[in-house]
């Protein structure tokens, strides 16, 4: 008890705390460009109170160029001053100074991985925290009946009697220590915050300070659902890009879309009944299953403030500025090509789960049902010469319930072709629109005795709940390419699924065989089927973390497409073995004997039995 004492007595002061992490930050996790830039900006942009400088809500909106459209401002801002007062969470929100900004932006950057070795898994409660509503009563509230949190600032009178500019307290920080918590981690010691004293050497003086107190914590779903449009329109952000750039995906359809894409993201954090928030356990499980790259559109957006616009490089010694140099070429946009299921939202809600270095700007439109039409055939032609990763994208509308609604014709054979045994649709709306989708990293081929494809494939949901299913590591049966024979009679496209069985009885060739988790098209590309066999297991992908129940789409597809990751060299690539194979089919069209007469040719061959005459081709018998 006395040495405990003893460390409280020796424990400095927090300003000193924050002080010495903050400046070891800059220190390691900027260059000295970036932080001369940082007090530039901050300096250009503080408001001033009792010689206190710092930042408001409206100042960071309008530098950041958020869409007032959104309403994000608020719940951005809300993020911000909580996590700008790391270590000491307890203290916030904070007053947004030079050295809280530098807290900011090491943390949303990730660039705090250079300093702090342990306590990466801890960020994703760093920012549940940050966007969470602490008091019961909220949290026990329906969305829209939730305030935003003031971003205000008011001058307040600190301990040491000096004046100082705080935000007024928003309702979502104060803590009701009543009730039952069911999120028992939130409760645990902080890794990140206990890295963060370790690295500066107060450990043992703050060794408790960072553990969370928050019961009944959760993020309202109004407030989600604002953030996760705002990290869609941010996602395929550059460098030093402008969000402004985007402003064409924040009006009419463009938005709708947009909001339609945020509300999918949103069912897989929502059970199925009502809720008016996220729970910690919720999003610590949802998050790096199914998003784990959710938050990298912040790394783009924060560092605007590590590049200062009146910084000129240009300049001589002898402070002469050199002629005006030409802006910027305008990026090209991060979708080149068109179809009718990929677009900008549904490109930024697959760069969730997939690096966007090799998304935007980077795909291209190797195969379209709508285009090229809806074979097997012409599916090969366009896809198999792509040396690089793929992803497949199938959308269609539900099937009726054969129970309850008189199905015939292709509809009533493709569903006689399913197992017997059944699951309920995943959702409630008959009607809705359905978007499965699956990754690939090995070129496609056709499937024989085993399946192609390796532990990266992915299969995936993006309507209308999203959800991401990874490969297994025992069962490969990931991706196969059948066209339809004698040995195969139903063929087609499938992931998840056991391979075709040459030597299976006859009884069972025209039934499909569906994987525990698995989507499998018809080789016409008319109907496809989804399975999610919670209870099964042993399949090629895993089950889903969000949904743990059994369901199944059965759809009638209405578009497919292929599109193609890579660059020009793979691009390159593909043209020229599109060209080769153009040559042969020509040469095999114009073979002849050589004689120039194609009637005495023909005859030739028929004596030959190799054409006509009713001969099977090939044999001289």
């Amino acid at each position: 008890m006395g040495q405990s004492q003893s460390d409280e007595r020796r424990a400095p002061p927090r300003d000193e705390v924050t002080k010495e992490l903050a400046d070891k930050f800059a220190q390691k996790c900027f260059t000295s460009l970036e932080l001369y830039s940082l007090k530039d900006v901050f300096h250009s942009l503080a408001d001033h109170e009792q010689q206190v400088r710092y930042l408001k809500e409206d100042t960071i909106s309008r530098f950041l160029e958020i869409p007032d459209a959104l309403g994000a401002s608020s719940v951005l801002f809300q993020m911000v001053s909580y996590i700008g007062a790391f270590p000491f969470l307890e203290d916030a929100p904070a007053v947004l100074g030079l050295k809280e900004m530098v807290m900011v932006i090491t943390l949303l950057t990730d660039r705090y991985q250079r300093v702090l070795a342990r306590g990466a898994m801890d960020r994703r409660k760093l920012l549940f925290g940050s966007l969470a509503v602490h008091d019961r009563k909220m949290s026990e509230m329906r969305p829209n009946q939730q305030g935003n949190v003031p971003g205000n600032t008011i001058p307040k009178q600190s301990q040491d009697g000096k004046a100082s500019p705080v935000m007024e307290q928003p309702l979502g920080f104060a803590i009701d220590k009543a009730g039952d918590d069911e999120d028992p981690d939130l409760d645990e010691d902080d890794d990140l915050v206990l890295a963060a004293f370790d690295s500066v050497d107060c450990i043992n003086a703050f060794k408790h300070t960072g553990r969370s107190t928050m019961h009944g914590a959760m993020i309202p779903v109004d407030n989600w659902r604002k953030l996760v449009m705002l990290l869609l329109l941010i996602a395929p952000l550059g460098a030093q890009e402008s969000l402004s750039s985007y402003s064409d995906r924040l009006s009419g359809d463009e938005l709708e879309g947009l909001g339609t894409t945020a509300d999918c993201v949103l069912a897989c954090f929502l059970s199925v009944e009502p809720s008016p928030g996220i729970r910690f356990a919720r999003f610590n499980t949802v998050i790096p299953a199914s998003l784990p790259l959710l938050f990298n559109g912040f790394t783009a957006l924060f560092e605007h403030f590590l590049f200062s616009k009146s910084l000129d490089l240009h300049k001589h010694k002898d402070n002469q500025p050199e002629p005006s140099t030409p802006p910027p070429e305008k990026r090209p946009p991060v979708l080149a090509d068109t179809g009718s299921i990929m677009n900008p939202n549904i490109l930024s809600q697959i760069s969730f789960f997939i690096p966007g270095s090799s998304l935007f700007r980077q795909l291209r439109l190797l195969y379209s049902g709508d285009e090229d039409g809806f074979s097997m055939g012409s599916f090969e032609t366009k896809v198999f010469n792509w040396r690089a990763p793929t992803i497949l994208l199938v959308s269609g509308t539900r099937l009726p319930d054969e129970e309850t609604h008189q199905i015939t014709g292709a509809a009533s054979s493709f569903l006689a072709s399913l197992p017997s045994k059944r699951f309920p649709p995943g959702s409630g709306d008959k009607d809705e629109r359905l978007i499965f989708g699956a990754y690939l990293n090995p070129p496609w081929k056709h499937t024989h005795r085993e399946c192609f494809g390796d532990e990266d494939t992915l299969l995936f949901q993006l309507r209308p709940t999203h959800d991401v299913f990874r490969a297994s590591t025992l069962n490969k049966d990931y991706a196969s390419f059948t066209k339809p024979s004698a040995s195969a009679p139903l063929g087609g496209v499938s992931f998840g699924c056991p391979p075709p069985q040459p030597t299976q009885a006859y009884r069972r060739s025209s039934m499909m065989s569906l994987g525990p988790v698995s989507l499998a098209l018809d080789n016409s590309f008319e109907f496809g089927c989804f399975t999610h066999n919670y209870t099964s297991q042993g399949g090629a992908f895993q089950t889903s973390v969000a949904r743990k129940f059994d369901f199944q789409e059965r759809f009638e597809v209405s578009s497919i497409e292929v599109w193609g990751c890579g660059g020009d060299e793979e691009a390159k690539h593909q043209a020229e073995r599109w060209a080769w194979e153009a040559r042969e089919a020509e040469a095999r069209r114009k073979i002849n004997l050589g004689t120039g007469d194609i009637e005495a040719d023909r005859a030739l061959l028929e004596m030959a039995g190799l054409i006509g005459a009713n001969r099977s081709g090939g044999s001289m018998g």
